[in-house]
């Protein structure tokens, strides 16, 4: 099955992320791993499944993920399995009421990377997830990487 992850991570932490995905989902040498800015429509080609993830900044996915959305082309993601994920604060670690009133509506990165996979064609195979940072620059709250690891073995078995 040819996978393929692709990320931007600001502090470190959605790299750490998409490392415990990859080795959740299988051998190293089975998966590729590339920031958001190193991705090419070519690498897009013969793909069975497509992991996509950005820390969460301004409520969104960050800039380079949007530019990746820039160059996938229409419908090309069709018969593609894809999944997206974030690295977050925790709502009860947002202070002010009104952050906490845009997080409920308009909510976190993995939500609007999902449906930019699924209008690029892909098939979402689980739902969003969000993965927790302490702090604005993170550390991940402990455990999230082990979490992200078990998150990409459900998607392996539902993929295969």
């Amino acid at each position: 099955m040819r996978t393929l992850i692709i990320y931007d991570s600001v502090y470190g932490n959605t790299e750490k992320i998409a490392q415990a995905i990859g080795n959740g989902l299988g051998p190293v040498e089975e998966i590729g791993l590339i920031r958001a800015g190193d991705a090419t429509t070519g690498q897009l080609s013969g793909l069975n499944l497509l992991v996509v993830g950005s820390p969460t900044q301004r409520f969104m996915a960050t800039q380079a993920i949007n530019e990746l959305f820039k160059i996938i082309p229409k419908d090309s993601l069709k018969g593609v399995k894809v999944a997206a994920f974030d690295t977050r604060l925790s709502l009860s670690d947002i202070k002010s009421t009104l952050e906490r009133f845009a997080v409920k509506t308009g909510g976190y990165a993995a939500r609007g990377i999902a449906k930019r996979l699924k209008k690029s064609g892909g098939t979402l195979v689980v739902p969003p997830e969000g993965f927790i940072v302490k702090g604005m620059e993170g550390p991940l709250l402990e455990g999230e990487p082990d979490r992200a690891a078990e998150w990409a073995k459900n998607i392996k078995s539902l993929t295969n």
